[in-house]
């Protein structure tokens, strides 16, 4: 079973400041490490009020250079907001400074704000996202190459001959379909992920290319390990509940596609929404058993300016009540890999 960690980095009036949140994810970063988990997700939005993140490779950079074995998967990054060439710069940076830790699913966007930040017309972002994987490839390469109508060449190299892995994000089916002609892999979004992904395979194969494995089974949005239930579920609803309604009230600007978040009116909304989960250690057992030894299990302990003794005690209670049975009933191997 795979462990991660997700930030957006909201910091709404409600809750703990972007400060404060910042130093947490280096903290918690380094902690998971040393327990173990795989992967750190880090998604990217721009102009948004409760200081969402809009650097996720500058944070990114400072989580890598305190860990020794996780990844930092940005996710998505919004490739079209960049440009081609910097892009590939910080990218293969950052790669150099995780030693190869580094992966990449990169989206198109949705939010109009966003494109009128960044001078990015909507019509043209899916070609705009195909032109900048190919250039990210082509400058990977660290020789020069045709950019624009000049000669240009990307160095440093990447620590990794080929880069970091490029995978297509996406909630609609155009998503799956580029994906199988440019990306390393796949990694649909919403609530349709499994149709989405039997797109991506039957193109792929239509295409003669190999189909990569499909991405572990998720456990839920949010879990948060309580030993009371009762008082968690306060504490945690109100940022919860901010940021499922933010992310519902986002998605409806996509216009097609779907997202796991789901609009909410209150604490009983959330309690019956199986993919927001305060439970027990052994209700996590039971949860991870499931799942199954595929899944993966991925916390927010920061969603929505939780407080940070709050999500350090969730975390804790996972270390220490959890994982010892995870390993013992052969879901994880003991940390330090």
């Amino acid at each position: 079973m795979k462990l991660a960690l997700r930030y957006d980095m909201r910091a709404p009036d409600i809750g703990v400041g972007s400060p404060d949140q910042y130093a947490a994810a280096l903290d918690h970063a380094e902690w998971a490490d040393e327990l173990g988990f795989e992967t750190v997700y880090l998604a990217e939005h721009h102009g948004a009020d409760d200081g969402y993140c809009a650097a996720p490779m500058v944070l990114g950079s400072a989580i890598l250079a305190r860990t020794r074995r996780l990844t930092v998967h940005l996710s998505a990054l919004i490739a079209v907001l960049h440009h081609p060439l910097r892009l590939a710069e910080d990218l293969a940076t950052l790669d150099l400074i995780g030693g190869g830790r580094v992966e990449v699913t990169a989206g198109i966007g949705y939010r109009d704000v966003e494109y009128r930040m960044f001078g990015v017309e909507r019509r043209r972002r899916a070609p705009i996202l195909e032109e900048t994987v190919e250039i990210l490839r082509q400058a990977w390469t660290g020789e020069e190459f045709d950019f624009r109508g000049e000669r240009v060449q990307v160095r440093p190299r990447p620590a990794r001959p080929q880069g970091p892995p490029l995978y297509i994000g996406g909630s609609a089916d155009a998503s799956a379909v580029r994906a199988a002609r440019i990306g390393d892999g796949y990694r649909p979004a919403g609530a349709d992920k499994d149709r989405l992904y039997a797109i991506y395979a039957a193109e792929r194969q239509r295409l003669g290319k190999p189909v990569p494995p499909q991405a572990p089974t998720l456990g839920p949005l949010f879990l948060f390990v309580s030993d009371n239930p009762t008082r968690d579920w306060d504490i945690v609803a109100p940022h919860v509940l901010y940021t499922t309604n933010s992310n519902a009230a986002w998605a409806r600007e996509r216009g097609v596609g779907t997202t796991a978040y789901q609009a909410a009116a209150g604490l009983a909304d959330l309690q019956k929404d199986p993919n927001i989960r305060v439970v027990t250690p052994d209700e996590c057992v039971e949860l991870c058993e499931k799942l199954g030894p595929d899944a993966e299990l991925v916390f927010q302990p920061l969603m929505g300016g939780l407080p940070l003794d709050a999500g350090r005690r969730s975390l804790r209670l996972f270390e220490t009540e959890v994982l010892p049975e995870l390993v013992a009933r052969g879901y994880r191997a003991p940390a330090g890999r």
